[in-house]
């Protein structure tokens, strides 16, 4: 995804930029996570998406298979900063507050009013201005195709609320995961409701005894 560094006026891959902030996003547009990096933006995104050691994922926080499409807001003018740099405390205090910033509109987006981070942002120490940002798709159509309708991704998404569930009935955990378990959960019975509606709802279903023996056969 190509992107104009607006220091340099020059065009480059949004990846290629170190410090940043993102928001993914699943298959209804929902803002679903946030996330920062200071080592490279393609290199901790990718992480995500191919479940490789990300806190998020391996708790079952974030699904890797929900995300179609990120948006990221670059940081170019830290570039060249690293730890042993001079403005590196001031540099993480933007990264900081452009989390804050981005979290906070990703939470307004959201119909749900939630995302699924454990944690909320601390408050920022400096102000900050949103930079453009850049957003695209990260599955080919033929992914899309495979993981978008909506059965496959109650079914997923059925999973992962059981995973969560099952590691905070197994360890001492925060009361921020417990809030993603339950994010995670209305979202699983928003996407199950609208999947009944659209194959029409109450009025569709069946009338009969519930437990009713078949009687074909027997003599």
């Amino acid at each position: 995804m190509p992107y104009t560094d607006e220091t340099t006026g020059k065009t480059r891959a949004i990846g290629s930029f170190k410090w940043g902030v993102y928001i993914f996003y699943d298959y209804d547009g929902e803002p679903i996570y946030v996330g920062q990096t200071k080592e490279k933006i393609s290199g901790r995104i990718g992480r995500h998406l191919t479940n490789q050691r990300t806190d998020a994922v391996a708790m079952s926080i974030l699904d890797p298979f929900e995300v179609y499409e990120i948006e990221v807001y670059p940081l170019p003018q830290f570039e060249e900063v690293n730890a042993r740099h001079l403005d590196f405390n001031y540099a993480k205090s933007v990264l900081d507050a452009l989390e804050f910033a981005v979290h906070g509109r990703a939470v307004r987006e959201s119909k749900f009013h939630a995302i699924l981070n454990e944690k909320d942002p601390p408050a920022p120490m400096v102000e900050v201005a949103l930079p453009k940002p850049l957003r695209g798709c990260v599955v080919t159509l033929e992914v899309k195709k495979l993981r978008s309708h909506r059965d496959v991704r109650i079914a997923r998404r059925a999973q992962i609320v059981a995973r969560l569930g099952q590691t905070i009935s197994e360890r001492e955990v925060k009361n921020g995961l417990r809030r993603t378990l339950v994010t995670q959960a209305t979202r699983l019975q928003n996407l199950a409701a609208v999947r009944f509606e659209e194959l029409g709802g109450a009025a569709t279903v069946e009338r009969g005894a519930e437990d009713a023996e078949n009687k074909e056969g027997e003599s």
